[in-house]
Formats: structure tokens, C-alpha cells, sequence
């Protein structure tokens, strides 16, 4: 049995479907259990939505709220054939509820993050559905599962974390029962709460549906299929010419995810760990690319660097107080303020009466500020961004920090860190000296390259 994941860009439209369909009727005879996005840009285009009836613009909800439907219509039905008639009842039923939703929201004039997660999840409600009916007309025996019957989650709406116990129990007395006569095709990125409340994962969910269902199943393997050819030594949009990355541990994808890659959401790794289930990284439009294969112990390298990762919209915060001297309990004071607001660090760097570290998310900058300057001064770095190494042999290779200073001879270093785990050395930069930073470490890097790892 093994779980495939489907992105955004993969079910984007009649093609892009027809595309999954092929794929995934090649690996029927391994029991797949499909885990989809909702298409293309459908999501941003809910929240759009939303937002606007939240502000009390009816017509202008309403009026996205068509475009989506269009779109839906225009492709779903298309790839329903003999099921049409069926699959068109469902998506009408959908767009009435929707309309409803976004009518009532626009006479309240307030969004509540329950309300935009009812309505961020029917993208993947409706994708499901219509794969399901896409499979159906390709010659497969297709079984639609609603995840919020199996993903049991929090009621942290748009962030909810799953109930990892409950969630487990019901993918095996849902998803495992069905999986064995029928591909089950489900959609990723939201769940519900024990009282059956819709919630969301936060943006990215849908890989870490697909490696939750896979690691309550037990799965031989869970694939993530997007549109490149893999995990890549860097961002392609800041170095052209990278190479793809055959093999990378579970560790370093996970350092990868969570300083940028976008190919990989940061917590999908996690449940994929705790089962030691493989993770393959496909190309939809290019099913015949072997991708990235991410496992426990990957195969020996040359190379001291993995690839590169570089996370953008980063803000600096600088924390100075110099009352604090010879005082215990600076630090805690300080990460107090950030759990109160639930907001992430990623980089840190201290001295006795210093401390400068780094956010990604401004939704709370501005009330932590004012709780950090009772006791400190504060100042604020904005557009800046993290450029971070990640390999396994940094840790035992030295003079790493001295080839990337070189490389980065022009560029004026804001922080540096090294993760506890000592497989990343990360520097926080300009956002407008990324390009060519990460152009001048690739060179210094992967000039030469392990043939057994890159490609």
C-alpha cells in the first residue's frame, strides 16, 4: 500500500487530472490511497473571497466565488464523462453552500478564522470529488473518503495540529478497509475537530495529510508528486543550472523544508520518521524522472553540502538590555513573549545583553515588540532573508564556515547560526544580496558533485 500526493499544480485542470489518472493507474496494483489539492489557485481565490464578504463586499465575494465555480464546472465535468449528471449535482451543491456562507459572512462583516476554514476547505472538497469521478471514467475502481472523517484535529482553526492517536485509529477503520478493493482518493489540508468542526492545516497541509494517512497505514512508501524533478541543490528561481538530489535523509530534508524549500512542506517529514517510511519527491508532468528519495540512512557522500535553502520575508529583531547583565532569565523573558503570540524563531543569536533572532511571521510583530520593551530596546531589520547550507557532512567536515565566508566575501552578514544538529550553517542577509549569494555558495559548493547523489 503506498500513499500518493497530488499538488495543486498537478490536478490544476482536465489535463493536468488526465495526467494523475495515467500515473496513478500505473501503481494500482500497489493499493494507493490518493491524497489531493484543491486546483490550481483555488484556495487563494477562497480566501479572496472570503476576505472580501468578511469586509462586507458582497458582489465582489460573490463575483470569485463564480470564477471558482467556472473553473470547476468547466474541467470537473469534462473529465466525469458518464458520471457528468452525478458530479454536477455535487458541485451545485458545493457552490449553494458557498453562496449562502459567503452571504451571511457579508451581512455579519466579520471573518472568523472557523469561518475561513469552512470556506478554505471546500478547494480540497471539491477536487476530491471530482478526481474520484476522473478515475472512475479512466477504468478504476475509486472510493471518495471525506478527510475530515479521518484527519481528527485541534481547534486551532487555519493551524490546527492533528490528534496523532485519534487520527491513526481512523485511518485504519476507514481508509484501510476501502483501500483494499479501490484507489481512495481523498483531499489533503483539512481535518475536523472531535465535534466535527472543519479546520485547516495551514497553507501546505496537503503533504502532511498524505504522510499522516501514510504512516497510519503503515505504507510501503509515500510519494509527493509537484511539478519539479525533485529536491535540488538550490532555489531554480535564484540559481539556474541546479542539480537534482537522488537521495537526502529524513534530517536534512527536514532542515531543507523548514529553511525554504518549497517543494516540501516542513512538517511532513515528521510522521514519515516515526514509521521509517520512505518519501519520494515526482514530477507530474515528468512521471519517468526518478525524483528525490528521502530515507533514514541515504546513500554515503563526497559532497560536505547538501543544497541550499533560502527563506525570504524575513524579519530581524534586535534585543538589547543592558539591566539585563549578570541577570539570569533574560532568554526566558524573551521566548515567553514569542510562545504567548505563538510565534516561530527560526535563527537566534545571544550575547549577555543582546540577543538578535529572526520571524517569519509579522502577524504578531507588532504587540511582542511592545511586551519586549519593558525591559529592553528593540529594533527591527526588515526584507531580510536566511540563506542556510544543509548536509549530514558538515558536521564532520571542517572548514565549512571559512569557504562559505569567501564565497560570501561581498556580503554583509547580518547573523550566523549552526543548528544543534550541526547539519546546517545559515546567515541571515539582505533580501536584496540573496541572488547573488546563493549564486557565489552554489559555485563554491557544487562545482564538482558526488555522481552517486546529484544528477
Amino acid at each position: 500500500m503506498i500513499v500518493m500526493k497530488f499538488g495543486g499544480t498537478s490536478v490544476e485542470s482536465q489535463e493536468a487530472v488526465a495526467r494523475v489518472a495515467c500515473i496513478v493507474k500505473k501503481h494500482e496494483h500497489r493499493r494507493p490511497v490518493v491524497v489531493v489539492s484543491a486546483m490550481g489557485r483555488t484556495t487563494d481565490k477562497l480566501l479572496e473571497a472570503a476576505a472580501e464578504a468578511g469586509a462586507g463586499r458582497r458582489e465582489q465575494a460573490l463575483a470569485l466565488i463564480d470564477e471558482v465555480r467556472t473553473h470547476h464546472v468547466t474541467h470537473g465535468l469534462a473529465l466525469a464523462c458518464a458520471g457528468a449528471a452525478e458530479l454536477d449535482r455535487y458541485i451545485r451543491a458545493h457552490f449553494e453552500w458557498l453562496d449562502e456562507l459567503i452571504k451571511g459572512l457579508s451581512v455579519v462583516g466579520e471573518l472568523s478564522p472557523r469561518s475561513m476554514d469552512l470556506i478554505a476547505s471546500a478547494g480540497e472538497r471539491l477536487s476530491s470529488l471530482i478526481i474520484t469521478f476522473a478515475f472512475r471514467s479512466a477504468g478504476m475502481q475509486t472510493q471518495h473518503v471525506d478527510a475530515r472523517r479521518v484527519i481528527v484535529t485541534d481547534d486551532r482553526f487555519t493551524q490546527a495540529q492533528p490528534l496523532l492517536e485519534n487520527t491513526y485509529a481512523a485511518v485504519q477503520q476507514t481508509v484501510r478497509p476501502a483501500a483494499e478493493s479501490a484507489v481512495v482518493v481523498m483531499g489533503g489540508f483539512i481535518g475536523a475537530t472531535q465535534n466535527g468542526q472543519t479546520t485547516t492545516l495551514g497553507r501546505g497541509g496537503s503533504d502532511y495529510t498524505a504522510s499522516i494517512v501514510g504512516a497510519g497505514l503503515g505504507a510501503e512508501e509515500i510519494q509527493i508528486w509537484t511539478d519539479v524533478d525533485g529536491m535540488l541543490t538550490a532555489d531554480p528561481r535564484l540559481v539556474p543550472g541546479g542539480r537534482r538530489v537522488k537521495c537526502i535523509s529524513f534530517a536534512e530534508a527536514a532542515e531543507m523544508a523548514y529553511f525554504g524549500a518549497k517543494v516540501l512542506h516542513p512538517a511532513t517529514v515528521l510522521p514519515a520518521i516515526e514509521k521509517n517510511i520512505p518519501v519520494l519527491i515526482l514530477n507530474s508532468r515528468r512521471p519517468e524522472a526518478p525524483g528525490t528519495r528521502i530515507t533514514s540512512q541515504p546513500t554515503p557522500c563526497k559532497n560536505p553540502v547538501k543544497s541550499i535553502s533560502c527563506k525570504r520575508n524575513i524579519t530581524v529583531i534586535n534585543i538589547h538590555s543592558t539591566r539585563m547583565l549578570m541577570a539570569h532569565g533574560f532568554l526566558r523573558r524573551i521566548f515567553e513573549i514569542f510562545d504567548r503570540y505563538d510565534t516561530s524563531v527560526d535563527m537566534v543569536s545571544t550575547s549577555e545583553v543582546s540577543v538578535s533572532l529572526t520571524i517569519d511571521d509579522r502577524q504578531n510583530l507588532e504587540p511582542i515588540c511592545e511586551q519586549l520593551r519593558h525591559f529592553a530596546e528593540v529594533s527591527l531589520e526588515e526584507a531580510q532573508a536566511i540563506v542556510c547550507l544543509v548536509g549530514e557532512n558538515i558536521r564532520h567536515t571542517p572548514g565549512i564556515a571559512g569557504r562559505a565566508f569567501r564565497a560570501l566575501h561581498d556580503t554583509n552578514i547580518r547573523m550566523i547560526s549552526q543548528g544543534a544538529s550541526e547539519l546546517n550553517l545559515g546567515f541571515a542577509i539582505s533580501e536584496h544580496d540573496l541572488k547573488p549569494a546563493a549564486a557565489a555558495l552554489h559555485k563554491e559548493f557544487f562545482s564538482e558533485v558526488d555522481p552517486a547523489v546529484f544528477e
